[in-house]
């Protein structure tokens, strides 16, 4: 895949990040996540991708001005060990794809923190920086929606609305262009790679291993390394 060229927008750096967020994260059963990193991670599959929502989760917690983080999920396992780390499990998830998952998930937001800015975050961002991901949600406009395209330059990897605002959420293939289309505002940053590195394939997770790990992914991918699970070698750590 070829990177996408992100060029800085106005405004680039925020004064202080916006306080009071809601995190909305949808998270598929673990059975069925990440199907495209089989070749890669083999029986490690639904692990790799547990992993990656604890590293997500556990960075979006730690990032300033973030009040809260809701995931939803019909998963008990990955609901339980998500809770332990201090998120908000919505587990009735309605079905009808991602998102109607993501449309539900800011519904229990919204009823949890009515006048809170509310942004949809991609579960799989094993990378994630706190610092990165509060510069992102510190530079969303204070009235209306913004997203940050993912790295290849197509999708999306969070989408944002300010209190009063609708979600309306168009994740999916080509999400970049829909949620442009419906007037977000494109968040152009430098220096927010780990917000928008999240991971498909095998080629993805050496990119996010080039960025840095959380603890949870780089302690499965080091295991996966020793016993030659990755077929193929991937980048190393930084």
């Amino acid at each position: 895949m070829t990177q996408d060229t992100v060029r800085p927008s106005a405004p680039v750096a925020p004064i202080a990040p916006a306080a009071d967020w809601s995190l909305v994260l949808p998270l598929k059963p673990l059975a069925l996540a990440k199907s495209r990193l089989a070749p890669y991670a083999g029986p490690h599959r639904a692990e790799l991708a547990l992993s990656f929502a604890l590293d997500t989760v556990t960075a979006a917690l730690a990032t300033p001005g973030v009040a809260r983080v809701l995931v939803v999920t019909r998963d008990a396992t990955a609901g339980a060990r998500l809770a332990a780390l201090g998120a908000v499990v919505v587990a009735d998830e309605p079905g009808g794809g991602l998102n109607r998952a993501l449309a539900h998930g800011a519904s229990a937001a919204r009823a949890l923190a009515p006048r809170a800015p509310l942004a949809a975050l991609s579960a799989d961002l094993p990378a994630l920086r706190p610092a990165e991901l509060a510069r992102v949600l510190g530079a969303v406009p204070p009235d209306g929606r913004a997203f940050l395209p993912d790295s290849p330059g197509l999708g999306t990897t969070l989408l944002a609305s300010t209190p009063g605002r609708p979600l309306s959420p168009a994740f999916g293939d080509g999400s970049r262009a829909r949620h442009a289309a419906g007037g977000a505002f494109e968040l152009r940053l430098a220096d927010v790679e780990s917000v928008r590195r999240d991971v498909d394939t095998g080629t993805d997770l050496g990119e996010a291993a080039t960025l840095g790990l959380g603890p949870y992914t780089s302690t499965l991918f080091d295991r996966m390394s020793r016993s030659r699970a990755v077929p193929e070698p991937l980048p190393e750590r930084s």
